[in-house]
């Protein structure tokens, strides 16, 4: 067997002849010895053929092909010119890099390639020593393209990713928990600071954000005078609430405080305001976003949960591929693997669990409105995905069969088919688009004509079939004649 190597580099395409093939493959730890000595790894490999490329745009476009798996015309004509073919092929293996390339060029030049084997160690060497290899090709110059093909490569793969847009809504979900969670963690460190200062507080303003703000403005409680509620009843919003605070103030138990803790405390209090207003902007902004990028899933589920679940599967179109059966345990993959390992029950719910639907549904009815919501989520996902004008037409109507659902689990009451709440969802679309919906009658009457042509031709066939109908009788009259004679 001869083992032929093709290699990718940046700046061109080089084919290598294995010198010792059989010695190659059974001793593969000797190969990776001799991979760092220059002068052991020549013997094993001969240089056939290099083809540089044109220019950094030929580079890129060989880059595209060699990662999609097609054969272009200067990968095509060196293999040609140096890899042997037709009945010397029998004996021939291509080495390759990829499976995905070796496929196309088996397919297209009848060349057997292999990518396992002594193949990867033999590339390593290449890729090590290859300024050295080729003639003319220094290692500032080796590093130089491979630097500006990835830049350029990169760049185009970002600009030309179909994802770039799920990429702002996973981002931002991301953000959104984390902020949760700071708020919260921040909220609870100024109740205890602020708690040894004016510790009935507490139980009279509830909310994290209410409380900041509430202790960033009173500051110390011996100078919280009547003057001052007005401005307080605007934050608390609660006539009773601002009394009670009042009151509470006059006969606190706390302990006294400096005016420096007071000013650290306010200052703490007044970041904690600003990142509660942040994650509200944050969650607006989260809110346009899904919008646009899925407007069906964002009706039916919600803008959190829906960023959740397309940030778990890593785009929309990743999304819309998975079943509804995986959707329903998307984001419980710890349980469902406990669960199969354990031989217990699987989950019923993932991230769905958040849904306002599961909690309005009874605990004998959680895993059936978990699996119809799941249904639901991956049908406005696909539509999302794959339509050319995405709207909220669809996400609506899908929830008010979810709804519908959850009425039937409960009264009995039979919800309404599928095919004839997308049929009203698709005349609403059409409406809405309102360009495409007048140009469509338009076409119409043309598609009648045509039928009516069709129609009058198929009228006036039987007229042309009834001589030929006359011509076939006869001569089987002639046929029965002439069996009487001969029966005579």
């Amino acid at each position: 067997m001869v083992l032929y190597v093709l290699y990718e580099h940046a700046t061109g395409y080089a084919v290598f002849k294995s010198i010792a093939a059989e010695d190659i493959g059974s001793q593969t730890d000797e190969v990776q010895q001799s991979m760092i000595d220059l002068g052991k790894f020549g013997k094993t490999l001969k240089l056939l053929s290099f083809s540089p490329f044109k220019s950094g745009a030929n580079a890129l476009e060989n880059a595209n092909s060699v990662s999609e798996g097609i054969v272009t015309d200067e990968l095509r004509t060196l293999l040609e010119a140096n890899v042997p073919r037709g009945k010397k092929s029998t004996k021939v293996v291509l080495g390759v890099g990829d499976h995905k390339i070796g496929s196309a060029i088996q397919e297209a030049l009848q060349i057997s390639c292999q990518a396992v084997g002594v193949v990867p160690e033999l590339l390593r060497g290449i890729r090590l020593h290859f300024p050295k290899l080729v003639s003319g090709l220094s290692s500032v110059a080796a590093v130089k393209a491979q630097l500006g093909l990835g830049h350029a490569y990169s760049r185009a793969k970002v600009k030309f990713n179909v994802h770039r847009v799920d990429n702002m809504i996973i981002q931002t979900i991301a953000l959104v928990d984390q902020l949760d969670k700071d708020i919260n963690t921040f909220s609870m460190r100024i109740r205890e600071w602020y708690s040894y200062h004016f510790p009935e507080l507490v139980k009279i303003i509830t909310d994290n954000y209410m409380y900041a703000r509430v202790a960033g403005y009173i500051k110390s409680r011996k100078d919280l005078s009547e003057e001052r509620l007005e401005g307080l009843e605007e934050i608390v919003m609660d006539t009773a609430k601002v009394k009670a605070i009042h009151d509470a103030s006059r006969s606190s138990m706390g302990m006294d405080i400096s005016p420096i803790d007071l000013i650290n405390i306010e200052r703490f209090a007044v970041r904690v305001t600003r990142l509660a207003e942040y994650r509200k902007e944050l969650f607006e902004y989260l809110h346009k976003k899904m919008v646009t990028v899925a407007p069906s899933v964002a009706a039916l589920i919600g803008d959190i949960v829906g960023a959740r679940l397309i940030s778990h599967a890593g785009s929309l179109t990743n999304l819309a591929k998975y079943p509804a059966s995986t959707v329903q345990i998307l984001g419980a993959e710890k349980a469902l693997f406990r669960a199969l390992k354990t031989k217990g029950n699987t989950p019923k719910y993932g991230l769905i669990y958040h849904s306002s639907f599961i909690g309005k549904a009874g605990a004998k009815n959680k895993g059936r409105i978990s699996r119809y919501l799941a249904n639901k989520c991956s049908i406005a996902a696909r539509i999302d995905c794959f339509s050319d004008v995405p709207s909220e037409v669809f996400g609506e109507k899908l929830r008010d069969q979810v709804e519908e659902r959850l009425s039937f689990y409960e009264t009995g009451q039979a919800p309404r088919r599928n095919v004839d709440v997308m049929k009203e969802a698709m005349e609403e679309m059409t409406q809405a688009v309102g360009t495409e919906a007048a140009e469509t009658p338009k076409k119409t009457p043309k598609k009648n004509k045509k039928k009516k042509r069709k129609h009058s031709e198929t009228e006036e066939e039987p007229v042309e079939e009834e001589p030929q109908e006359e011509e076939t009788t006869t001569p089987k009259k002639k046929k029965k004649k002439k069996k009487k004679k001969t029966d005579e």
